[in-house]
């Protein structure tokens, strides 16, 4: 990546949290956007530990427990007022397109607390509330401390703390169904294809069991397309069609130039 495109990438990174926390910060960091991005992109393809969370309901949760579909995992803090909820606001839309396209239970998504010992489960399940959130599938969690600086490592998510916040890495993490970050997309706001690609490319290698129900599956993942139109995505089976209907000329002349070679 060139540096001019470095750091620009890196400063799409970082969102600034104005409003003050209930407790009293340590001394402000120095945000390095290079190094921050490094740290992003260097666990991509590298398995996430199996940390143990309290989602937003109490419940013990580990992320083994989601493996066997892909997981989108976004970091925030409670006490934020406008990043992480203008964030976390235009995931939910994300999800609810990629659902729509994809089948609406072919991925899981989480939200970690990052603040300890503040985003409790309490504090997690208000935010889920505040933002409108009542997706399923989507699991609002906390961990204790330790625990919290082992899943930013494993991650890659750096975050400063600041007189009146957190500065810190805007990422969603891209977990396939075996724990491993398969890919990190940034900013408060991204291009739907983004996220959808991705999750596209997973299913279609868990996707094309046995049977007719398996080939349909992936036929449907293939002909799911983005419409830059409509901003969304939608079935195209034209080039599916246009590939059985050439293949049925070929086999036509191919039939064809056998029979004629029979008869001489």
């Amino acid at each position: 990546m060139k540096r001019g495109h470095r750091l620009a990438a890196g400063a799409a990174l970082w969102l600034f949290a104005a409003t003050a926390l209930a407790n009293e910060p340590s001394a402000p960091g120095i945000p390095d956007y290079d190094k921050a991005l490094a740290v992003s992109q260097a666990v991509v393809g590298r398995r996430v530990g199996d940390h143990a969370l309290i989602d937003q309901l109490h419940r013990k949760v580990a992320l083994s427990d989601y493996r066997g579909k892909p997981l989108l995992v976004s970091f925030v803090y409670t006490g934020c007022a406008q990043a992480c909820p203008v964030t976390t606001q235009f995931l939910a839309k994300a999800v609810k397109e990629a659902r729509a396209a994809l089948g609406p239970d072919r991925f899981n998504v989480a939200t970690i607390g990052f603040n300890q010992p503040f985003d409790t489960p309490e504090a997690m399940a208000a935010f889920a509330r505040q933002n409108g959130i009542r997706d399923a599938s989507w699991s609002f969690m906390s961990a204790d401390a330790k625990t919290v600086e082992a899943l930013a490592r494993d991650f890659g998510f750096t975050w400063y703390a600041t007189p009146k916040g957190f500065d810190h890495v805007t990422q969603l993490s891209i977990v396939d169904a075996q724990g491993a970050i398969y890919r990190q997309v940034y900013g408060e706001s991204f291009d739907l294809p983004r996220v959808v690609g991705p999750l596209k490319e997973l299913l279609s290698g868990q996707a094309g069991g046995a049977g007719i129900a398996g080939v349909w599956d992936k036929v449907k993942l293939f002909c799911t397309v983005y419409d830059p139109i409509t901003g969304g995505y939608r079935a195209n089976y034209s080039l599916f069609v246009e590939i059985f209907a050439g293949a049925s000329v070929l086999v036509g002349i191919a039939w064809f130039v056998l029979r004629e070679h029979r008869r001489v």
